[in-house]
């Protein structure tokens, strides 16, 4: 099962687990997922529409027989959990602690939990290990550290059989939110001209197929379970830097930016850059696309579609749902 299936990068790890031949159960609350994302495989797959915090999950998982769970439904977008605390926390943490109780009621035989970067805020050295002090700096990350240190619990109390993946920045095709990557594009496929916040912050980002292939990787090793693993791609730029890349690719001799306040965040982390080596060691996982050849797949695939992100045909509004589950299969 993947849980968030119809995400950036949930859609994207389900055709990996395809080319894999595994048999897929999508659990999505299309929340912030889009059932475009999943077209192209919808006959594949069975898809569930429901959401992680409804109490019959545990008898769900039974029913599809489930025997592994990749947890990446959430409350992702950090601009919205400024106003809607309640909201990140109950899917994030609570729901979390569902998915993990209901695979113990299933006997699921092992889970990853998707964690991310945020947890670790500004980096204080890089690159930044699993040993990275925890200073999280947004609501969304507290929300997720509350996860993980769940995840901990239950994998020590209860022999939990599950493994926290620490996901940096990824990009790519079939973004769900406008994210610095996709608002680049979709700002420079007007015009040389941008409009951006805090263009000194360091990212470190990882092409979601990449990114998909390294947790199910992970996946395959016993010996992960109760461990933290980060992924990324290994170097960081700053949003000046991609922009003009991104530019570049697009076409502009130089590009004009235009500092914007509203968009600068209240706290915000200055410098994200992974450490990968953990993840190597045990599973020989390295990125294979680099950034540059990721820039220019994404472009590829906005223009191929309608220059349109998933995010642009719909409002980017939260909306509370009530815990339900309900089933489709092309």
């Amino acid at each position: 099962m993947v849980t968030g299936g119809a995400g950036f990068i949930g859609s994207t790890l389900v055709r990996e687990l395809l080319n894999q031949h595994a048999e897929i159960t999508v659990l999505d609350s299309f929340l912030s997922g889009s059932r475009e994302n999943l077209h192209e495989v919808n006959d594949q797959i069975t898809l569930l529409e429901g959401d992680i915090r409804n109490p019959d999950l545990g008898k769900i998982l039974k029913n599809n027989h489930i025997e592994y769970v990749f947890n990446l439904a959430a409350m992702p977008y950090i601009p919205d959990c400024y106003d809607k605390p309640l909201e990140f926390f109950d899917i994030n943490a609570n729901g979390a602690l569902n998915v993990m109780q209901a695979c113990k009621e299933a006997n699921v035989e092992r889970i990853i939990q998707y964690s991310t970067s945020e947890v670790y805020g500004t980096a204080r050295q890089t690159p930044m290990d699993e040993h990275h002090p925890l200073h999280p700096q947004s609501k969304y990350a507290v929300s997720k550290v509350a996860a993980d240190r769940l995840c901990y619990t239950l994998h020590y109390e209860q022999a939990l059989p599950i493994i926290i993946l620490r996901q940096f920045n990824s990009y790519g095709p079939r973004e769900t939110h406008p994210y610095i990557i996709p608002e680049l594009i979709s700002q420079l496929s007007q015009s040389n001209k941008i409009k951006l916040g805090n263009i000194n912050a360091r990212r470190d980002f990882t092409y979601v197929t990449d990114a998909a292939k390294a947790a199910i990787e992970l996946m395959k090793y016993p010996k992960a379970e109760g461990e933290v693993f980060n992924s990324g791609y290994g170097k960081d730029y700053t949003i000046k830097e991609m922009a003009e890349m991104v530019g570049q690719l697009m076409g502009h001799s130089s590009i004009e930016i235009q500092m914007e306040a509203r968009r600068l965040r209240p706290l915000d982390v200055e410098v994200l850059q992974a450490s990968y080596f953990k993840l190597h060691k045990l599973t020989g996982w390295d990125p294979q696309v680099t950034f540059a050849a990721g820039l220019q797949k994404t472009i590829d695939w906005y223009n191929e579609h309608g220059k349109q992100w998933p995010w642009d045909a719909s409002t980017s509004k939260i909306k509370v749902r009530t815990p339900s589950i309900s089933q489709t299969r092309s």
